[in-house]
């Protein structure tokens, strides 16, 4: 069991260490979309605590949003790879990041290859994207009403969408876009085998391999032929830049889109509002991505240096997990936080991060929602879940939150 100190008080002077015990990081949500409830108990007593790690070290866990957005925008603490530790026990390898792979880089790597990408993603970009993206949508949705209730919305919406627009982005040839969906439907399988993991994966980044390839020597008016015309890249680079994209702005936006429309059909109040008045839409993407906080463990981070951290003093070399779930219900920041409420201001809630590293693709990622969500409750009206609200399955212990499956039905009266 997790061991909390309960007398550390927040106007004690800096110490050299701790005088609270270790917690092991909680992994289990307390309900499908509230953050586990020893988070909220360690962040009322104090937002910094001592962490055990799975392979016996110690480092610390950051839960109020205050501190987690001064950490992440500290350049004392590092987000290389190979300097951190992992808080599950399914680690991963870690190992230093390969050329491109920009997101575990500090300045002055990271710097080089994120103004790259950050000039690619441009205002222009994002608004010839619009109108495919609805197309898109409503081809999903579609074949959603041809096949019939009930269906998986994450098999038949969730995953399909990013998956079309980051062909679109990239410049993916329609003739290879059902090649490349294969191999991101297996590496994004839950049911699959390691070994079917393992070989999809291989196989997206032989597909990007040879598109960037392809691309140099017929380049297009898309992202991918964009990066390449600096000059500044090598294939290497390109493709890892590529596989980025792909892993990033696929797993965090389906599950988000997922999760979002379970979270709206079990908030039939809210759900309501939002039928109602759709011009909503946006605050109810934000809103969502605050009370969600999908990405499961947060952000991790190394001390380069000691550092003095509200009262505590992390030395050179430890880890931190800073928790988004527990800064986004953090009512210092939000009130009522455990509350979804899609007539408040979520602005400056932390799903997207915050400082150097704040998700390059959330413009991108927010047109999605903003469009799915839309676009699914009009011609859906009547859409509700096929199963009871607590047989859905959850994605617990993985490091992006969300659901396995979503069944949802709806009635045969619904409009086209």
């Amino acid at each position: 069991m997790s061991r909390v100190d309960r007398h550390h008080h927040e106007d004690e002077p800096a110490v050299t260490g701790s005088t609270s015990e270790p917690v092991d990081l909680p992994v289990t949500r307390s309900g499908p979309f509230d953050p586990p409830e020893l988070l909220r108990e360690l962040r009322a007593q104090c937002p910094v605590h001592r962490l055990s790690f799975p392979d016996g070290t110690e480092g610390w866990l950051v839960n109020g949003h205050s501190v987690v957005r001064e950490v992440l925008a500290d350049a004392r603490f590092s987000a290389r790879h190979e300097l951190r530790g992992v808080p599950a026990d399914q680690r991963d390898r870690v190992e230093r990041a390969a050329p491109g792979f920009f997101v575990r880089m500090d300045p002055p790597e990271h710097t080089k290859y994120r103004r790259l990408l950050t000039g690619q993603f441009t205002v222009r970009r994002m608004n010839l994207l619009v109108p495919r993206i609805e197309e898109i949508t409503e081809e999903c949705l579609d074949a959603m009403r041809r096949k019939g209730p009930p269906v998986d919305l994450v098999g038949s919406f969730a995953v399909p969408i990013p998956s079309l627009v980051i062909c679109e982005l990239l410049g993916v040839p329609r003739a290879d876009r059902a090649r490349f969906q294969s191999h991101a439907a297996t590496a994004f399988n839950l049911e699959a085998t390691g070994g079917q993991v393992s070989g999809a994966l291989t196989g997206i980044n032989q597909f990007l391999g040879e598109l960037v390839r392809r691309k140099r020597i017929e380049p297009a008016d898309d992202l991918l032929s964009g990066l390449l015309a600096s000059g500044e890249l090598t294939d290497g680079e390109a493709t890892a830049m590529a596989f980025l994209l792909l892993v990033a702005g696929h797993e965090t936006t389906s599950n988000m889109l997922a999760l979002g429309v379970y979270a709206l059909l079990c908030h039939q109040d809210q759900l309501a509002l939002l039928r109602a008045e759709p011009t909503r839409a946006d605050a109810a993407v934000e809103e969502l991505l605050r009370y969600l906080s999908i990405i499961q463990f947060g952000a991790m981070r190394v001390a380069l240096e000691d550092v003095e951290l509200h009262g505590h003093v992390v030395r050179a070399g430890e880890a931190l997990v800073l928790s988004l779930p527990a800064a986004n219900r953090d009512p210092e920041r939000f009130t009522d936080p455990d509350t979804l409420d899609l007539t408040r201001s979520a602005a400056g809630h932390l799903a997207f991060g915050h400082g150097v590293h704040q998700c390059l693709g959330q413009q991108l990622a927010r047109v999605q929602m903003r469009i799915g969500y839309t676009m699914l409750l009009r011609r859906f009206p009547r859409l509700r879940l096929a199963i009871p609200p607590e047989d859905v399955p959850l994605r617990h212990a993985m490091a992006t939150y969300g659901v396995h499956r979503l069944p949802v039905t709806w009635k045969d009266t619904d409009d086209e």
